[in-house]
């Protein structure tokens, strides 16, 4: 698979003359695109590429906030390279083409109201299956604490402390946390710990707290398809993980709750990241706010890179 990138980017400066500074990022983002499909094992070739593994790496890189104007250039880089494979002649069809490009624009964070987010969590659990606990129990948690949704994915069962009503989120050094559980959410998680993820686990040594139909680990992608089937069965429309987070994080602000310890609970390492959160409750407006549209959804940076 990496040799078709060199020869992607050897026609880049040799027939179509980009700079060399533009070829080095190109090749960073790609090699960057490669390692994520082959640490995803979501294929093994080009031609299995589909629009599916640029969504999910879209969704990789939103995850690790990522500045929008990186975003939009690696998003250019993998357009491009899709467009190699066309005229190489191993892709039929352009798996880029449901993939809008990136923009950065003025957004408020999005927040859903309370009658929304009970009416989401209302609907998932109607559903009394193991997955309809599992995902009960992933929307509490993810509202309760506000983590992201890679942090969420990653959870081993060492990570929960039910006794404590605390959960531990986040793998780098630097934004490894404690946050506290709500009630409900401790409730729920419960529940699925003891009803519901054994019915899913197929093998006894997976550690993974969030399982898919087949006993692994659920990734980023199956969350967000879970969500969004959710979301639309009570018209909650244009929702994105990140946007449970900005509704944490909103109505905690709204509830009296410190900036500092929303700041800490969200992981931001500039609380002028967090204060996006004050103006949007108190006026309702952001100034600097910008954001890296994807598909339908919204996920919100400050200049610090953070969301």
């Amino acid at each position: 698979m990496e040799e078709l990138i060199g020869r992607f980017l050897d026609g880049l400066e040799g027939d179509r003359g980009f700079s060399p500074n533009t070829v080095s990022a190109y090749r960073n983002d790609l090699g960057q695109f490669c390692e994520y499909l082959h640490d995803d094992g979501a294929i093994a070739s080009w031609p299995e590429l589909a629009s599916t593994h640029l969504t999910g790496f879209v969704l990789f890189l939103r995850e690790r906030d990522y500045a929008n104007s990186t975003v939009a250039r690696k998003v250019a880089a993998v357009r491009s390279f899709c467009h190699f494979l066309i005229g190489e002649g191993l892709l039929r069809h352009d798996p880029s083409d449901s993939l809008p490009s990136p923009r950065v624009d003025k957004f408020v964070p999005r927040a859903i109201s309370r009658d929304e987010i009970e009416a989401l969590l209302a609907r998932a659990a109607e559903q009394r299956t193991p997955e309809g606990l599992r995902d009960l129990a992933m929307l509490q948690t993810l509202y309760a604490t506000g983590m992201r949704v890679s942090e969420l994915t990653s959870l081993d069962l060492c990570d929960i402390d039910l006794p404590h009503g605390e959960v531990q989120c986040g793998r780098k050094p630097d934004r490894s946390r404690t946050v506290p559980l709500t009630i409900s959410a401790a409730e729920s998680l419960s529940e699925y710990l003891d009803a519901g993820r054994p019915l899913l686990r197929q093998d006894a040594d997976v550690d993974a707290v969030f399982l898919n139909h087949r006993g692994s680990r659920l990734t980023r992608q199956g969350f967000w398809l879970i969500l969004k089937a959710h979301a639309e069965a009570v018209d909650i429309p244009d929702i994105t993980p990140h946007t449970i987070r900005h509704t944490f994080a909103t109505h905690a602000l709204s509830d009296g709750q410190e900036l500092r310890d929303i700041q800490r609970i969200l992981g931001h390492m500039s609380i002028s990241t967090t204060q996006v959160y004050q103006r949007v409750t108190t006026n309702g407006a952001v100034d600097h706010e910008d954001v890296v549209l994807v598909g339908n959804g919204a996920s919100c940076y400050d200049s610090s890179g953070e969301g």
